[in-house]
């Protein structure tokens, strides 16, 4: 059994009853709005293929449609990328900005998340030429640069509040993922650590071990392990082919406004919708959100 759900942004709410009927006309099933104009779910749809279906005939709107299995929907573990994902923002990109060299190490950031440069190998060349940044101008970056993801907040706060456990897990620095972290409301932070010199200036290195794709699949592992649950319970989130591993792993591996590349090769992917989807895709509704 299947549910197709159709997700709009809270921001530009284009969802409609009319909309839905003309879907649920051509793939059958029963509807059930989980938000009046942002979300909706067509259970049991009867067609043989209701996602192309959909697709189609929403290919003007600003919708995301996904297929989603019945059974098992509510997630006990959530699993999220930091930058571009829960934050709006890279923030090595926004470091390099302070030094002049933002277009630079950007191009560098781009070619690593769309899987073109071996991540380790990138994410060592751009804190190299980071190096004598001072601490204090990481943290005012950290202050005025980053503002959180649309949605992030009320994703992690009601899954917590039925009972999941939520994870950060990023290739960036341990100096933002543990700030935002917080901020947000995730249980823990897993990110790279960057080393300073006794004049608190960025020495150009990241104390080993790096966070790397493989770094974000064994944390997955371990965590179903830890909390003895189901792999069918776990959730996944990011944006970058340093998050595919996880994504693909993830029992739900959701690739969120990602690099083109990634998009085509994750499970689930969101083009127009917020973070707040992955708890439509869930099978939550808007009564049930913790704000």
């Amino acid at each position: 059994m299947s549910v197709l759900c159709l997700i709009a942004n809270p921001s530009e709410p284009a969802l409609t009853p009319d909309l839905i009927a003309k879907v649920q006309s051509q793939v059958g099933g029963e509807i059930n709005w989980l938000a009046q104009t942002i979300a909706c779910e067509i259970n049991s749809p009867r067609s043989s293929y209701p996602l192309n279906i959909a697709k189609e005939m929403i290919a003007e709107y600003p919708i995301d449609v996904v297929l989603l299995p019945k059974e098992n929907r509510r997630k006990k573990l959530l699993l999220a990328d930091m930058d571009s994902t829960m934050i709006e923002q890279e923030c090595i990109d926004e470091l390099a900005d302070v030094l002049g060299i933002k277009e630079k190490i950007s191009d560098i950031t781009t070619q690593a998340m769309n899987g073109e440069l071996d991540f380790t190998q990138a994410l060592s060349t751009r804190v190299m030429l980071l190096k004598g940044l001072d601490l204090s101008q990481i943290k005012q970056v950290r202050r005025e640069n980053i503002t959180l993801s649309p949605g992030g907040r009320v994703l992690v706060k009601t899954m917590k509040e039925y009972g999941a456990y939520c994870e950060l897990v990023s290739g960036g620095f341990s100096i933002f993922a543990d700030f935002f972290a917080k901020r947000i409301g995730f249980d823990n932070a897993t990110a790279n650590l960057l080393e300073f010199d006794e004049n608190k200036q960025l020495t150009g290195k990241v104390i080993p071990p790096i966070v790397d794709a493989k770094t974000k699949t064994d944390r997955l592992k371990t965590l179903i392990e830890e909390l003895g649950i189901s792999p069918l319970s776990t959730i996944a989130v990011g944006d970058g082919a340093n998050d595919l591993p996880m994504l693909k792993q993830a029992a739900m591996g959701v690739a969120l406004h990602a690099k083109p590349s990634v998009s085509a090769a994750a499970p689930f992917s969101l083009k127009h919708a917020d973070l707040s989807a992955l708890l439509y895709m869930q099978g939550f509704n808007e009564e049930e959100f913790i704000r």
